[in-house]
């Protein structure tokens, strides 16, 4: 059985702190699945609701459920909450086209949310003296610490960095022609947004684009993680607020529906290990994917490869020797964002839209995970006729 997505939507991104920063993180998920309910009505009747959102601390018991009820969806609607960082949005798609292969259902809402703005700040106070100072536990660290090497994701990336021999004039490069291409492809990525007001007006677009950046401005910023390392804030992924979610069914629901669907899903893969690094595990996923496909690097389209840090892509780039022209043509995390749990989707969805004007193909959206963990999946959109 084929399984297709049908439409998508996603939250402009917003910075850190930035515009969105009113909104929790369920709040924006409603948003966007209530943007999709109006889209398609006939979702309201959803076979179940996949989401993922890695910082769930104080969103309240199961935040996907939450979040369906306030977006329309029946209450008669089973949901799921999904943490496997930030694989979530993409383990969802897969999840529902599983689930709809195994005859369990034909219409899921699937993507992810998250607020890093938002992330709390918690405390074991029951468990504490009577008196003494009370220590804090930041949740953001939730995703951005990783809880088997017990190290920051940067710190522990900067250290591969060297192993890699990945030099800090190669990630400026990187990091400079995601920003410089976003910038050029503004248009593009407004076209998978739906606007969203705020105190300061209406978000129309993703926040973090730089206009004019270049290698040589980016140079200029000082490490963020070791003192002689060399990632720094410009050729890292941006921390961000957003949430991305579509609607995933088989291609006869979408006929009985009357709609053309973006996309079909052919495929996807998951690896890990054996390291906790981030750096190989998208070349790790791509290769497992092609493998199974029985395709080869020439047979892809477009990919989409997450940005976490530009060291993640460039790694992967090297590892299946990807042409640059092929790998996130429209900019990536570094420039538009990333909200964690809100990417997957993301990333399919752009390549779905990219794929579309370009009159069809195959393409591969892929991310790294905390822990040490890749994930891809594979995506076509015909060039002749239907699904």
């Amino acid at each position: 059985m084929t399984t297709v997505i049908l439409d998508g939507v996603r939250t402009p991104f917003g910075k850190w702190k930035g515009s969105l920063r009113d909104y929790e993180a369920k709040d924006l998920g409603a948003l966007v699945v209530k943007e999709l309910v109006t889209r398609v009505p006939e979702v309201k009747e959803a076979d179940g609701v996949i989401l993922a959102q890695v910082i769930q601390a104080g969103q309240g018991q199961n935040p996907a459920r939450h979040v369906a009820a306030k977006g329309g969806v029946s209450l008669e609607t089973p949901a799921v909450t999904l943490n496997n960082v930030c694989l979530g949005g993409l383990a969802a798609i897969a999840d529902a086209s599983r689930r709809i292969t195994l005859g369990e259902g034909n219409l899921y809402i699937a993507g992810g949310f998250d607020s890093m703005t938002n992330a709390p700040y918690t405390s074991s106070i029951r468990k504490e003296l009577a008196i003494g100072p009370v220590e804090y536990y930041d949740t953001l660290q939730d995703g951005l610490w990783c809880a088997l090497s017990n190290e920051s994701m940067g710190l522990l990336s900067d250290g591969k960095n060297e192993e890699l021999t990945i030099s800090r004039e190669e990630q400026d490069a990187f990091a400079a022609l995601s920003q410089q291409r976003a910038s050029q492809a503004k248009a593009k990525l407004q076209e998978e947004t739906f606007p969203i007001e705020t105190k300061n007006g209406t978000l129309h677009h993703d926040e973090g684009i730089r206009e004019g950046s270049t290698a040589e401005k980016l140079q200029k910023l000082s490490p963020a993680f070791r003192k002689d390392g060399t990632i720094t804030a410009g050729n890292a992924s941006q921390m961000s607020d957003g949430a991305s979610v579509g609607i995933i069914t088989s291609a006869e629901k979408a006929d009985e529906l009357g709609k053309k669907p973006l996309a079909a899903v052919l495929g996807w893969s998951e690896v890990a290990g054996p390291d906790e690094s981030l750096h190989l595990k998208p070349a790790r996923a791509i290769a497992a994917l092609l493998e199974q496909q029985s395709l080869s690097v020439s047979d892809i389209d477009l990919f989409e490869i997450n940005e976490a840090f530009a060291s993640v892509a460039i790694a992967s780039c090297r590892e299946l020797d990807l042409p640059i022209e092929k790998v996130n043509v429209n900019g990536g995390a570094i420039a538009v964002g990333h909200p964690l749990a809100g990417t997957g989707f993301r990333l399919v969805l752009t390549l779905a839209h990219e794929l579309r004007r370009r009159g069809g193909g195959k393409g591969i959206a892929t991310l790294c995970g905390g822990g040490g963990q890749g994930m891809a999946l594979l995506i076509d959109v015909p060039k002749e006729g239907g699904i």
